[in-house]
């Protein structure tokens, strides 16, 4: 359950609502992937400050839903994936 000291917002308790109904039914896909985003929510980070052309900005943003990520997760883990080696640059 949800620890009541946060704040949600509309949407955010229609959602935790619709789970909480057993609404949500999680297949296991890709549960290791989620696991290791949520892992890295919380770990210890930094801010930086940029600029993307809108077009990248909209982009990214898409491809962040695709991945069920928000659009600073998945900017996080591509800078990551790049500094492990993981990523090669084209």
């Amino acid at each position: 359950m949800l620890n009541k000291d946060y704040k949600l917002d509309t949407e955010e308790q229609d959602i935790l609502d619709s789970f909480n109904r057993g609404e949500w039914v999680s297949k296991g896909e890709e549960l290791e992937k989620y696991k290791k985003s949520a892992k890295q929510t919380f770990a210890k980070t930094h801010s930086v400050i940029f600029h993307l052309s809108e077009k990248d900005f909209r982009s990214m943003q898409v491809k962040a839903i695709e991945e069920g990520m928000s659009y600073q997760i998945l900017l996080s883990s591509v800078v990551h994936k790049y500094l492990t080696s993981q990523l090669k640059m084209a």
